[in-house]
């Protein structure tokens, strides 16, 4: 398991909830940490957001080349052919970093998970499989690419669920997102979802509204 590099943004002294926040594909952590302002979180509350580095790796349908990556995306035919191996270990590394929160005074159901495209594939690896009672699962426009063979955490088998997706997004298409929509409602879980008309992106109508779930869920 890689420890993870990440930034750190308080929105208050002594936080007593976490936001672990994952970029995209060949970003970093700085992807996300200009939206926090814009998320409309009331002035008192005190959260911490934690947006971890991907490590470097060879990415195949880059012609190999190496880049920030969660996990090697080897085909894109059939919705996406992926390194499950490295991407459960990403979502080990990320479980490292709920664990560390834990023991910063954070209660693990005041921890959401949060993640951008292949970002988003981890969150749903970590976010269902977790032991421990979590906040939430946000997925920005991404995809369910472990459907198959998460092991689900009874402790998360109500963990509210809030997915976003563009329907002009290019990357990864909105079929996939509802996809990821459907095998999740067919395992039992209850998801909300939301779409906008953008590319592979957020806007600013998302994170409003990302700004509402987290409010919700975090009881802010």
């Amino acid at each position: 398991m890689q420890k993870l590099d990440y930034i750190q943004f308080d929105t208050g002294e002594n936080p007593g909830a976490a936001v672990i926040w994952l970029h995209g594909l060949g970003a970093s952590g700085h992807d996300f940490e200009p939206v926090v302002p814009e998320l409309g979180l009331p002035q008192d509350a005190s959260v911490r957001f934690i947006f971890p580095h991907a490590p470097d790796l060879p990415v195949t349908i880059n012609g190999g080349i190496r880049m920030p990556a969660w996990y090697d995306i080897k085909s894109l035919e059939l919705g996406r052919t992926v390194d499950k191996d490295q991407l459960m270990a990403s979502a080990d590394s990320v479980a490292a970093l709920v664990e560390q929160e834990i023991e910063r005074g954070v209660k693990p159901e005041r921890i959401v998970i949060a993640g951008f495209s292949q970002g988003g594939a981890v969150a749903y690896e970590l976010g269902l499989s977790y032991p421990k009672r979590l906040a939430g699962i946000l997925a920005l426009s991404t995809y369910f690419a472990t459907a198959d063979s998460v092991t689900c955490s009874e402790a998360n088998r109500d963990i509210p669920i809030s997915v976003f997706h563009g329907t002009h997004d290019p990357m990864v298409p909105e079929a996939l997102g509802q996809d990821s929509v459907a095998k999740l409602q067919d395992m039992g879980y209850s998801v909300e979802y939301e779409t906008y008309p953008m590319e592979h992106a957020v806007c600013l109508e998302e994170i409003h509204a990302i700004g509402r779930f987290l409010r919700d869920v975090l009881a802010l």
